[in-house]
C-alpha cells in the first residue's frame, strides 16, 4: 500500500470521526465555575508526571473550542466523540449543577450539528471530581447513584441533540491503573479497592443508562467503551498459555461477560478469591440488556509470559523485531481485526464503534510548517483496512475514531506524546494540520 489515496472504502453510513477527552483537550481548569478533579490533585503531586506537567492549560480547546469545531469541518470529520468534564458541571460532584459548565457543552454541541457532525458524547472519562475521591471514589457504593445522577443532569441537557451516549471510558484503566498501579489518578495500590471500582463501574454505567433512557427514551443510543486486546502466549508451552487466558480474564472477560452475560467469569473469580468485589443480587444480571452498542479501544495487542509474580503470574514482553509506537506499543493491526472479530463471536453486540486508535510518534514541526508523520499515516492505513476486513466477515461495525484530533495532555506522560493528527504548538497553541490529517481527510472524502 502506499500514496495518500489508499485507503479502505466503507459502506454507506459507517462514520469516520476523531476523538478527544475534557482533561486532555479543554484546560480552563479553574475556569467558569470548574471543580477540581481528581487529575488536577494527581498532575499537580510532585512525580506523578512528566516534568511535572499538568492539564491546566491543555490545548485550551475550553477557550477555543469553536476554531477547533471549524477545524473539524476542514477535515471533513462526520462524527465527533468528546467528554464532558463532571467537575465542570458539577464541582463537588453532587450537589448544585453549574450553569457555565452546562453552556459550554451546550454551545459545542450546536456548533458541531450546524457542521453536520454527530456528536458522541462521553460522560465519564477519568476526571472524578476530588470531592468525591475524598469521600471514596469508585469503591464506595455512593458513586453509582451520583453518577446516574450526573448523567440525568446532562443528559436532560443534551439529550434532545445527541444521539449517541457513552457512559464510561475504559473502566479497567481507571479502576486499575488507578487503584492498584498508581500510575493514575488518584494513585493508589490497593488490590481489594480497584476490583470494587471495576465492579462500580459496571453498575454505575447500568443505573446511569436507565436515567437516560428515562429521560429521553428509546431513540437514543447508549453504550460503554473498553480498552481490549488480543492476548497471544509467549510460546506454545503450557504455563505461558494459561498465563494468556489469565491475563485475557482480567483485562477482556472481566468486563465483556458481566456487560454481556450478566456474570463475572468463573476462572477470574477463583483468582481473586477473598478480594473479589462484593455483589449485591440485582447488580449485574440486567447488563445485557441495557447495552446499544460497545465502544472499543484499541492500541496494539498483549503478548504474555509465566512469570511468578502474584496475583496473575505473568509478565507481558515484546516481540523481537516489532516496530513500535512512541509509547512503546508493538504496532500490530491484525490484533485490532482479532479483538473485533473474537468480540463479535463470542459476545454478539447490537453494534461496534472502534472509540480509540491511534499512534504516537516524536513529530517534528519543519521549518516550512510542516509535519510529515508519515508513520502514523501507515499506522492508520493498516489499522483501517484490518477494520474494514472484520466488517466484510459479518462484525456490526458502525464506525471508527482516531485518536486524537489533537495532540494533547497525555496523562502521566504530560505533553512528551502526540497522537494527533492535527499538531498543537502549545506555547502559541496554534493548530497545524499534519499529513496524517490530510491522510485522513481523503480517506473521508473518498467514501
Amino acid at each position: 500500500m502506499s500514496g495518500e489515496s489508499d485507503f479502505p472504502v466503507f459502506p454507506p453510513g459507517f462514520l469516520l470521526g476523531a476523538a478527544t477527552a475534557a482533561y486532555q483537550v479543554e484546560g480552563g481548569a479553574r475556569d467558569g465555575g470548574r471543580g477540581e478533579s481528581i487529575w488536577d490533585r494527581f498532575s499537580h503531586t510532585p512525580g506523578k508526571t512528566y516534568a511535572g506537567h499538568t492539564g491546566d492549560v491543555a490545548c485550551d480547546h475550553y477557550h477555543r473550542w469553536r476554531e477547533d469545531v471549524e477545524l473539524m469541518a476542514e477535515l471533513g470529520l462526520r462524527a465527533y466523540r468528546f467528554s464532558v468534564a463532571w467537575p465542570r458541571v458539577m464541582p463537588e460532584g453532587r450537589g448544585p449543577v453549574n450553569p457555565a459548565g452546562l453552556d459550554f457543552y451546550d454551545r459545542l454541541v450546536d456548533a458541531l450539528l450546524e457542521e453536520g457532525i454527530q456528536p458522541f458524547v462521553t460522560l465519564y472519562h477519568w476526571d472524578l471530581p476530588q470531592a468525591l475521591q475524598d469521600i471514596g471514589g469508585w469503591p464506595s457504593r455512593s458513586l453509582v447513584g451520583y453518577f446516574a445522577d450526573y448523567a440525568a443532569t446532562v443528559v436532560g441537557r443534551l439529550g434532545d441533540r445527541v444521539r449517541h451516549w457513552i457512559t464510561l471510558n475504559e473502566p479497567w484503566v481507571f479502576a486499575f491503573v488507578g487503584y492498584l498501579e498508581g500510575r493514575h489518578a488518584p494513585g493508589l495500590k490497593d488490590l481489594a479497592a480497584a476490583l470494587q471500582a471495576a465492579h462500580h463501574a459496571l453498575v454505575a454505567h447500568a443505573r446511569a443508562t436507565d436515567a437516560i433512557r428515562a429521560l429521553v427514551g428509546e431513540e437514543i443510543q447508549v453504550g460503554i467503551v473498553l480498552n481490549l486486546n488480543h492476548v497471544d502466549p509467549l510460546t506454545d508451552s503450557q504455563a505461558d498459555i494459561e498465563a494468556a487466558r489469565r491475563y485475557d480474564g482480567h483485562l477482556n472477560r472481566w468486563f465483556l461477560d458481566p456487560l454481556f452475560h450478566g456474570r463475572y467469569p468463573e476462572d477470574v473469580l477463583d483468582l481473586w478469591g477473598d478480594r473479589a468485589p462484593q455483589v449485591e443480587a440485582d447488580d449485574l444480571p440486567g447488563l445485557p440488556e441495557r447495552l446499544d452498542f460497545l465502544g472499543i479501544n484499541n492500541y496494539s495487542r498483549s503478548v504474555v509470559g509465566y512469570r511468578k509474580n502474584p496475583p496473575l503470574d505473568l509478565a507481558s514482553h515484546r516481540p523481537e523485531g516489532s516496530q513500535t509506537t512512541d509509547m512503546g506499543w508493538e504496532i500490530y493491526p491484525d490484533g485490532l481485526y482479532q479483538v473485533l472479530t473474537r468480540v463479535h463471536r463470542d459476545y454478539r453486540p447490537r453494534s461496534i464503534y472502534i472509540t480509540e486508535n491511534g499512534a504516537a510518534f516524536p513529530d517534528v514541526l519543519q521549518p516550512d510548517g510542516a509535519v510529515d508523520d508519515l508513520e502514523r499515516i501507515e499506522f492508520l492505513r493498516s489499522y483501517t483496512f484490518a477494520a474494514h476486513r472484520a466488517l466484510e466477515e459479518g462484525v456490526p461495525l458502525k464506525g471508527y475514531f482516531v485518536w486524537s484530533l489533537l495532540d494533547n495532555y497525555e496523562w502521566a506522560h504530560g505533553y512528551s506524546k502526540r497522537f494527533g493528527i492535527v499538531y498543537v504548538d502549545y506555547p502559541t497553541q496554534e493548530r497545524i494540520v499534519k499529513a496524517s490529517g490530510r491522510w485522513y481527510r481523503a480517506t473521508i472524502e473518498g467514501q
